[in-house]
């Protein structure tokens, strides 16, 4: 596997990318992340603090997200060179004639997970109609919505679902506003076990187990801004060294 070294080093390769024409001493650089500042964003932090980016002629300024922040929403607007999204979030972006481009896939694989109580009454999906669930806007409802879909549940209540708008806490399954919230394996699974709840209290249920899964964490940038190998310039040379260097961290 990657060393975690190679792995940052690869992200700093991948924000220079950004960069469209030759890097001169510090350019700076903006990257928008996804959610609040966590364990699941360490790597760009401590790229930073270990002059990772420096290395690469990158001063770069990391902006914290949140449950409103929609990070394709910031790059489109001018507040972002780079941004950290998921795959659906990014692609209804481009839908709208943004020319976004993915230009590293952090994640590989879907931590995103629906964590119910049991004493709700839930014991699979056919259980959820009735039921009010937890949701993350800001693009991260994607995922959650084509699952609903493809189960034929409205989500508007009713005879299907009672969609509660999820901030950054898991308050909501605490105290037993909703039957279940969304958390990601890394993290809110987590914070609800802190919040007194046992795993023997909890029913998970995973996108990747249901079918619906789609990828997460990547940095995307705007077309405009990218130079691939070949044209010249260094972004295309970091971009190749990136691609290079990403074939020889796999298993």
């Amino acid at each position: 596997m990657m060393s975690m070294k190679s792995l940052l080093v690869s992200s700093a390769l991948a924000l220079a990318v950004a960069v469209p024409t030759a890097a001169s001493a510090q350019d700076k650089l903006t990257l928008q992340l996804k959610w609040v500042t966590q364990a699941q964003f360490a790597g760009y932090y401590v790229a930073k603090d270990k002059g990772f980016y420096k290395e690469v002629g990158l001063d770069v300024t990391i902006k914290a997200g949140g449950p409103d922040i929609n990070p394709s929403q910031v790059i489109a607007g001018g507040g972002a060179d780079v941004i950290v999204d998921w795959m659906p979030s990014a692609l209804a972006t481009r839908e709208k004639g943004v020319d976004l481009v993915n230009i590293a896939q952090v994640f590989q694989s879907s931590g995103m997970m629906l964590t119910c109580r049991k004493d709700s009454g839930i014991t699979a999906p056919k259980d959820f109609p009735g039921k009010t669930l937890g949701v993350w806007f800001g693009g991260n409802e994607y995922p959650f919505l084509a699952w609903m879909d493809k189960l034929g549940y409205a989500t508007t209540g009713g005879a299907g679902v009672t969609v509660l708008k999820q901030g950054f806490n898991v308050d909501p399954i605490l105290q037993k506003q909703a039957a279940c919230i969304s958390t990601m394996t890394y993290n809110e699974y987590w914070q609800v076990i802190d919040g007194g709840l046992k795993d023997s209290d909890l029913l998970v249920f995973k996108y990747e187990d249901q079918g619906v899964a789609t990828l997460e964490d990547g940095l995307y940038t705007l077309g405009k801004s990218v130079k691939r190998p070949g044209d010249g310039g260094k972004a295309g040379e970091i971009r190749q060294s990136l691609d290079e260097g990403l074939g020889l961290g796999r298993c």
